[in-house]
């Protein structure tokens, strides 16, 4: 009975949301777990018979399976966007997910690397070897232009503008933003495209794609993820670090600098500006904790 509704909220995700289909498959998942709740306690209710209190029951439901916090508010979040779609389709008359509750969740602040930690770690990488010049390419970039790590690898030779310092980047739901890119990053990436990959053995349908392995081929989130890992470890920070801790310590240093956030938002290619203000949070966490350490009257008594 819900299929027709699944198929017709599919097409909305991937024609009007410009989703990948990872996300799409996300929402699809959280939309089956309710349907499997209404067959649980035999309702044979459609969207428009759907009230708050079926919604809450199903919360219940999932929390007493044992689902984290962090799980029910994604998946409510999924619904939500169901019952947003249907009332844009007309298929319901009212939205039952308006007042439903999501689980408070603990805001986790994510490690950020200072300035000069970031210098440190990049000066670990060995320029005498060749995937020393791909290397330095690749980190320069990652936090020079605050790319997410999948940006990264994706990046083309044909999205390069570096005579004007700027990049074409394909974000979330393959939607491109031209990124601006400074001196260093743009140095290393010519160092790298014109005197390193040039020497490589190209796969076919890896002609156009900047950043590649040995074999000639793209390189895996996975590889990026284990390169920073190890020029931290060389560099004897142990701070927890990914990939998508350079994206955070670009965004906080620009915040910290008295960036505009709106310009933060547009760099990041984030849909909503409220995901750019956890920098904002961030940066008044930092400031929280300089009064704490230099401030004589902020410091904590014994």
């Amino acid at each position: 009975m819900w299929e027709a509704y699944k198929n017709g909220f599919r097409s909305y995700l991937q024609l009007e949301k410009s989703l990948s289909e990872n996300s799409v498959e996300a929402y699809l998942l959280d939309l089956e777990k309710f349907t499997q709740f209404l067959l649980h306690v035999e309702s044979k209710k459609t969207p428009a018979e759907v009230v708050l209190e079926d919604l809450q029951n199903f919360i219940k439901w999932i929390s007493g399976l044992g689902m984290s916090d962090k799980s029910q508010a994604r998946i409510i979040s999924g619904l939500r966007a169901f019952f947003r779609y249907c009332i844009i389709e007309r298929i319901i008359p009212l939205d039952p997910s308006i007042l439903l509750e999501a689980p408070k969740l603990q805001k986790i602040l994510p490690d950020i690397l200072s300035v000069s930690e970031i210098e440190t770690i990049i000066n670990q990488i060995d320029m005498s070897r060749d995937e020393g010049s791909r290397n330095r390419a690749l980190l320069e970039t990652l936090y020079g232009c605050g790319l997410r790590v999948s940006e990264l690898i994706n990046l083309r030779i044909s999205g390069l503008y570096l005579d004007v310092n700027f990049i074409r980047v394909i974000g979330k739901g393959d939607k491109e933003r031209l990124v601006p890119i400074g001196g260093s990053a743009a140095k290393y990436i010519g160092l790298y495209k014109n005197e390193t990959r040039v020497h490589i053995p190209v796969k076919k349908g890896f002609e156009d794609t900047l950043f590649l392995n040995r074999r000639g081929s793209r390189l895996s989130r996975v590889m990026v993820f284990l390169i920073l890992k190890d020029l931290a470890r060389k560099a004897g920070i142990t701070k927890n670090i990914s990939p998508h801790t350079f994206r955070h310590s670009f965004a906080t240093h620009l915040v910290e600098g008295g960036a505009d956030l709106r310009a933060v938002q547009e760099m990041l290619g984030h849909e909503s500006i409220t995901t750019t203000e956890i920098y904002t949070h961030l940066d008044r966490e930092y400031l929280r904790e300089t009064l704490q350490q230099f401030h004589p009257a902020f410091k904590t008594k014994s």
